[in-house]
């Protein structure tokens, strides 16, 4: 059962869950805002948390109303595309042969058979987007196996459209946007290393961020530049109350 707070102009839609602790999320694109609580809880006691967390929620609202939007892509010359943080131009090439995608200096060469569908772009570049986060993503986490003392049974690259990540603790399993394709390596690495972390401390807990602190010290910094970073035509969790 879902219920609202309002305060003010505020429209906070509470979901009761067998989880231990509130969650509060602003959302894009809009700032919607949504709060998870224990099941038990009262709503005047979840209106309470929200009203204690106020000024972070318009912080975040704020913040999503001036981030930068990218416009929808369309996989057509000239248009840019990011490649780990870089801008690159495509550069479309229609040939009766297998498409292909290659990066030359600041283009991305898009081979692809004539007459074929917008979607079919889409496919091939996001099939690419793959390739190439299979290339870097088993370093990573064979390199912070060994430093937390855990073990990822396997991974998978998927569209996400409201979050980074994901773990499941119990199969060992974590889930990565291929998104990330898009942004600069280091946030790739904080994002692994998030969900890495969840198989130690499945919850957003107090001692998850102890042990994020601990073990990449600049956490709060990448996570700051990720949601700072242009939005894609999709949409992103920004951020859930600290």
């Amino acid at each position: 059962m879902t219920e609202t707070i309002e305060l003010g102009d505020i429209c906070i839609a509470v979901t009761r869950k067998p989880v231990k602790n509130v969650h509060l999320s602003v959302h894009p694109p809009d700032g919607h805002v949504t709060l998870v609580a224990p099941s038990s809880t009262r709503l005047e006691v979840a209106r309470a948390y929200a009203i204690s967390k106020l000024a972070w929620i318009k912080t975040q609202q704020a913040a999503l109303t001036a981030q930068q939007r990218e416009p929808a892509r369309k996989f057509i010359g000239r248009e840019s595309h990011y490649v780990w943080g870089r801008r690159y131009l495509m550069t479309v090439i229609e040939l009766d042969q297998k498409p292909s995608v290659v990066l030359d200096h600041r283009t991305i060469r898009l081979s692809i058979r004539p007459g074929g569908p917008p979607e079919k772009r889409a496919e091939v570049m996001h099939e690419w987007h793959k390739s190439l986060l299979h290339r870097v993503v088993p370093s990573i986490i064979r390199k912070w196996e060994q430093t937390l003392g855990v073990s990822v049974s396997r991974y998978f690259l998927q569209r996400m459209k409201t979050k980074w990540g994901g773990c499941t603790p119990e199969a060992g399993t974590i889930r990565l946007n291929t998104e990330l394709v898009r942004k600069p390596k280091d946030l790739l690495e904080y994002v692994i290393v998030h969900e890495m972390m969840h198989l130690i401390e499945p919850k957003h807990s107090p001692r998850f961020f102890e042990l994020m602190t601990e073990h990449y010290p600049a956490w709060p910094e990448a996570r700051r530049e990720l949601n700072e970073l242009p939005l894609a035509d999709e949409l992103w969790k920004l951020a859930d109350s600290p």
